[in-house]
């Protein structure tokens, strides 16, 4: 449970104009030591995936393997969380390098970055947590919180989740086609068939790359095309394993607060601020796991800075920590396996109706 003090329309304007502040004065030094870091997080994806790759030719003796098909998840894992997602929410546009601009950019995941430019820049950071709004509330499947209305289907949550979890994704991949609204009748199919083209395109080139160039490779090359097969099927699965339980513990702790449509009506700056905040979880550890989870560890940051380097969110925590304790606000901040293990027990508990949690 959240103890958060209620503020006065004052306040809350004193605490959005501090994040301002603070978003400016960092604005202000971003230079070539952000440029620096962004180039290097590219060159290690690079030699990750492709020592990986070269390492897998060598076919099924163990120790290549395995190495293999970790440093190919490894480098898949940075590419999404640390490279794609952050150059994607435009936090390197300034650099003017054409290579890192989030308008441009294409990432090695199913889903189409401009998809992901829709389903989570502009509705889930505008809407974080808001029911009916947020579509990342459960993704349509799972239900996290006792304000979400109780359907039969989520008695089997457990179930939904584990396989959204192995195939994360094309999860958020399909998130885009809104297929809800086409079977509710309020999307047509003649909207639909251009997202379907766009998908289609993108998961194609995908499995293309992965499970037919790269093992056909192997077989020109004298190797073993089903190890390659299956080291980037492991690969790919470890990377939608991990970006699941970061992306998840985000804002589905035991202290991640959902709101209302009605509690945004006329919703200012700092109550805007506010909202980012109490939606929003951290984990906490050391440096490698922050960049592992592409910083979004420090999701609270994140949510409230989305265009600010990832790199620089560890420094602003600790400001943004200090404002919220002197405004009486919830930092919402643990382990990896505290957070998780609150997100799991959400599952679990409300995949009930809220008769049968109070009767457990």
């Amino acid at each position: 449970m959240r103890s958060d003090r209620e503020l006065s329309r004052v306040e809350l304007d004193a605490f959005g104009a501090e994040l301002d502040a603070l978003r400016s004065r960092t604005l202000a030094d971003l230079g070539e030591v952000d440029a620096r870091y962004i180039r290097r997080v590219r060159g290690a994806v690079r030699l990750c995936c492709w020592s990986g790759r070269a390492l897998l030719i060598l076919g099924w003796f163990p120790p290549t393997w395995l190495l293999g098909t970790l440093l190919l998840g490894l480098g898949k894992i940075l590419e999404n969380m640390e490279l794609g997602h952050n150059v994607i929410h435009g936090q390197y546009d300034w650099m003017n390098d054409p290579e890192f601009a989030g308008r441009r950019y294409e990432w090695d995941i199913a889903g189409p970055a401009d998809f992901w430019r829709h389903t989570h820049n502009h509705v889930h950071h505008t809407w974080t947590n808001v029911l009916g709004m947020d579509d990342d509330v459960g993704y349509g499947l799972v239900r996290l919180f006792p304000e979400q209305r109780w359907k039969p289907f989520y008695r089997w949550q457990p179930l939904w989740v584990t396989l959204q979890a192995l195939l994360f994704q094309y999860s958020i991949a399909i998130q885009h086609l809104r297929l809800d609204q086409v079977y509710k009748g309020k999307m047509s199919k003649d909207e639909l068939r251009p997202l379907l083209r766009q998908f289609n395109a993108k998961v194609l080139r995908q499995w293309c790359k992965d499970y037919l160039f790269f093992p056909l490779l192997a077989l020109l090359l004298g190797a073993n095309a089903l190890a390659v097969l299956a080291g980037n099927v492991l690969a790919n699965l470890l990377r939608n394993l991990w970006t699941f339980a970061v992306i998840f513990c985000g804002h589905f702790t035991e202290q991640a607060a959902v709101f209302s449509k009605a509690s945004v009506i006329g919703e200012s700056r700092g109550h805007w601020y506010l909202r980012q905040l109490r939606g929003s979880s951290n984990l906490s550890g050391g440096k490698l796991f922050h960049i592992l989870t592409g910083n979004l560890s420090h999701q609270i940051e994140h949510h409230l800075f989305p265009d600010l380097p990832a790199r620089r969110y560890a420094a602003l925590a600790v400001e943004v920590r200090e404002i919220a304790a002197r405004y009486g606000q919830v930092y919402n901040c643990g382990s990896f396996s505290a957070q998780l293990t609150t997100v799991l027990q959400r599952i679990w508990k409300y995949r009930v109706p809220e008769a049968d949690v109070v009767a457990a």
